[in-house]
């Protein structure tokens, strides 16, 4: 994003009713610049090559309307994403995003099932530089496996988001997911972030989320010695339950997750650590080392 570009931060997630108004908006524009002259440029395109796509053009899954660039640099922003990354773009349009990436080192693909705007994305990047780090191809999100990526880029109405939501859950945790405008239900972003200039349109908002280690079920614990069990419930990045050592049940609260990286309170002490399969080890605020195993 270019520097002089400013942003504000908040937390909370616009609703579901927000997200579809936002998207018919969308898509009432599109037809109207259709009517008013705007026509498909097929007609006019050398046999050689795709056709300059439409915005508001309908797709497999959703209509085209490409992201702002520099809506693109916030996400990229938001994300982190740096050269050891694998970024992939699911439903990848006209391949900005992924390009996008590529100018930051990061291998990056694009998921796109209309051919034409594959073939569109593929020069692009051709014309930046960026083929051996961008690439591109024609297939079903849905039916694509992308589970080694480290950045997972939306641009998708909230049902296809909640659809995809299983298979961004069973990525390794710390995976970083982020969404042009638009949420994943009840899972809440980690963060949003609005551009307050250089927006054109309704799409000004990045979300970022962070996929959580699955930490649900009993726990083995042990605290500076002192044997235990630990029985959580997880919703998404937050979790509560108890500590039980003898008799005594002691809650715990302002459970959450960052990845593989987790806090809670209990007994009035903070605790800190960091899952690792079925195994968690961390230290608590008042000094004590304690660690937890599941299973046998």
């Amino acid at each position: 994003m270019e520097s002089e570009a400013r942003v504000s931060v908040r937390t909370l997630p616009m609703t579901l009713a927000q997200g579809a108004r936002i998207a018919a908006a969308a898509c009432l524009v599109a037809c109207l610049a259709s009517e008013a002259g705007f026509t498909r440029t097929a007609l006019a395109q050398p046999a050689n090559k795709p056709a300059k796509p439409l915005v508001g053009q309908q797709g497999k899954d959703a209509i085209w309307v490409p992201t702002p660039n520099a809506l693109i640099e916030l996400m990229l922003d938001l994300a982190k994403v740096t050269a050891q990354d694998k970024v992939v773009d699911l439903g990848s349009g006209d391949g900005r995003a992924v390009i996008a990436a590529a100018k930051r080192g990061a291998s990056a693909l694009g998921i796109e099932f209309d051919a034409n705007l594959v073939a569109i994305s593929k020069a692009s990047a051709q014309k930046e530089g960026v083929v051996g780090k961008a690439r591109f191809e024609r297939a079903d999100i849905f039916a694509t496996d992308f589970s080694d990526a480290s950045v997972v880029v939306l641009f998708l109405l909230p049902d296809l988001n909640i659809r995809l939501r299983p298979s961004i859950l069973s990525m390794k945790p710390g995976t970083r997911v982020v969404s042009n405008t638009f949420e994943m239900g009840g899972w809440l972003p980690d963060q949003v972030v609005s551009l307050r200039e250089e927006c054109d349109f309704f799409f000004c908002k990045a979300l970022l989320w962070i996929v959580p280690a699955k930490i649900a079920g009993e726990w083995a614990i042990e605290t500076d010695g002192k044997a235990g069990i630990l029985s959580l419930k997880q919703q998404f990045q937050t979790f509560s339950g108890t500590v039980s050592n003898g008799g005594a049940s002691i809650p715990v609260t302002d459970g959450r997750l960052a990845g593989d990286e987790l806090t809670f309170t209990a007994a009035g002490d903070a605790y800190t650590g960091k899952v690792n399969g079925d195994s968690i080890e961390g230290t608590t605020r008042s000094g004590a080392v304690w660690k937890a195993r599941r299973g046998n």
